[in-house]
């Protein structure tokens, strides 16, 4: 054995392989690769849960392989360490979710606001008719005309336009004023006159105390939101004042968060439907509640005996009680425009994963264990590193991971990078996206279980994350295995599509029942 292979030996047992595996690749040629992680990898049994989109389950792999063989680096052993959720801590987890999430449906001024959408019964699919849905969420706005023809046949007519930093950072007069102006262009485009007695649901994906169904005043701002004069303001007569001012005869007659809007839309084709997830730029959650169980209600109770809730999951444990947070969530947390708020969905979501695994990647190069101790300024500009080109990384299986050394070059301007190096950073990109999707099937869990669907539901999981990031799902999957044992096997992961705008529309068809 020459000094380069007893090298590429001992590099193989210090990254946790056993002596027959050096072994193999030194008298085989067999890949390291085969080494992976138990808390993502562990096989499950029989079906596990199911992620509709995946049904038949032929040929489904339900091992993952660790991404990095012959990776040295004493700092990201400490990241691993630090970003590696098991089972039992995501169990306590779920169990302390559960007791916010009853605190929050007792009283208001809890961490997890738990609030009523006056939303009080599900469609039932036989639901017809147009009408309209602003779609409100982050990153884009968007104006759709939904037809209501039964489950499979909504055809939805939109227009999406993204919303600027300067609309973000202004003031509450100009972000509704655009918004309206929007929808004006959309009305004219599609020659529908000034919308006269059209019905319309507005799905606003930001907490408000909302108390009626079309009436409801923005707590705070999230997802890099600062928006000026809107905090405290009803946001449905907002809309509707610059609506008139815009000569516009839409009836807004549902506030809607895009949580329950997602519920409500898949429930239209699956009566099984009983709570919606949100896991893209920001992340929450929506179910359905017995009225019994919302003890803050002060008016009667409905007739469906039922209310969905709109969590707003991302503010749970704000206070740090049970949450794993690292340095870095720390960074992330203190660097945002609302410190101290939105820790879950800092931890988890689109908008912040990106950012996470810069920090780690700097963490890196600072104590030369990645590209040589080089950075460059694209790499220390905050949130330059998208959680888009984590997707990508993580999806290159390729001998010399040339995707990543491009988005390393041509992106990061991160030049003559090594095997190695690009080893590294796919790593972190897995650590980062595999807690995400452990922490939110912390909170799906917790919710089966809350509501006595572990016999049987199906989860509405709407945004880029649960659809484009690889392996998201199957990650959401192992959790919840380990979590809900043989009783994950009735839970359904459906990925829901368009839920914010045929949700809102079919809300307010409801409203005119």
């Amino acid at each position: 054995m020459d000094q380069r292979e007893w090298t590429v030996f001992l590099v193989g047992l210090t990254t946790g392989l056993s002596v027959a595996g050096a072994a193999s690749y030194l008298l085989g040629g067999t890949s390291l690769s085969a080494h992976h992680n138990q808390n993502d990898n562990r096989m499950m049994s029989k079906s596990s849960v199911i992620v509709a989109s995946e049904r038949p389950n032929k040929g489904h792999n339900k091992f993952e392989i660790s991404p990095t063989p012959f990776i040295t680096s004493s700092h990201l052993a400490q990241v691993e360490a630090s970003f590696t959720v098991s089972a039992a801590k995501l169990a306590e987890i779920a169990a302390h979710f559960t007791a916010e999430l009853d605190k929050g449906l007792s009283k208001d001024g809890c961490e997890i606001k738990a609030i009523p959408s006056y939303v009080t019964k599900r469609p039932t699919g036989n639901e017809r008719g147009t009408y309209f849905a602003l779609d409100f969420g982050g990153s884009n706005f968007r104006v759709c005309q939904v037809t209501l023809g039964g489950p499979g046949h909504v055809p939805v007519v939109q227009q999406k336009d993204q919303i600027s930093e300067a609309l973000k950072a202004g003031s509450g007069d100009a972000l509704f004023d655009f918004f309206a102006e929007r929808t004006k262009d959309f009305l004219k485009q599609n020659g529908m006159g000034n919308g006269e007695n059209a019905k319309l649901g507005f799905t606003f994906s930001y907490p408000v105390t909302q108390t009626a169904l079309d009436k409801g005043a923005l707590m705070h701002w999230n997802k890099g939101f600062t928006t000026s004069g809107v905090v405290g303001v009803d946001v449905v007569e907002f809309l509707q004042k610059s609506f008139h001012q815009k000569g516009l005869q839409m009836n807004v007659v549902a506030l809607v968060n895009d949580t329950v809007g997602t519920l409500v839309a898949h429930a239209y084709q699956d009566p099984e439907t009983y709570i919606g997830v949100i896991l893209g730029t920001g992340s929450n959650a929506a179910y359905v509640e017995q009225m019994e169980n919302l003890k803050k209600w002060k008016h009667a109770p409905s007739e469906s005996g039922q209310m969905i809730i709109n969590i707003e999951w991302g503010a749970f444990d704000n206070s740090k009680m049970v949450l794993p947070v690292t340095k870095y969530d720390d960074m992330v947390d203190l660097g945002s425009p609302n410190p101290g708020m939105q820790i879950f969905e800092k931890s988890m979501s689109g908008k912040y994963l990106g950012e996470l695994t810069r920090l780690i990647i700097l963490d890196l190069v600072a104590v030369g264990e990645l590209f040589e101790g080089r950075s460059t300024s694209e790499l220390r500009t905050n949130y330059f590193f998208e959680t888009s080109y984590m997707s990508t990384i993580e999806r290159d299986s390729s001998p010399e991971l040339t995707d990543v050394e491009g988005i390393l070059g041509n992106i990061l301007q991160v030049k003559a990078t090594s095997l190695n190096d690009r080893r590294i950073v796919k790593k972190i990109c897995y650590l980062v996206g595999r807690r995400s999707a452990r922490f939110a099937a912390a909170g799906i869990a917790a919710l089966v279980t809350k509501i006595g669907k572990l016999d049987g539901c199906t989860v509405a999981v709407d945004g880029s994350l649960f659809s484009q990031y690889p392996r998201y799902a199957n990650r959401m999957k192992g959790a919840l295995q380990e979590l809900l044992n043989d009783d994950a096997e009735n839970i359904t992961l459906a990925q829901a599509r368009d839920g914010s705008g045929i949700g809102a529309a079919l809300i307010a068809a409801l409203a005119e029942k």
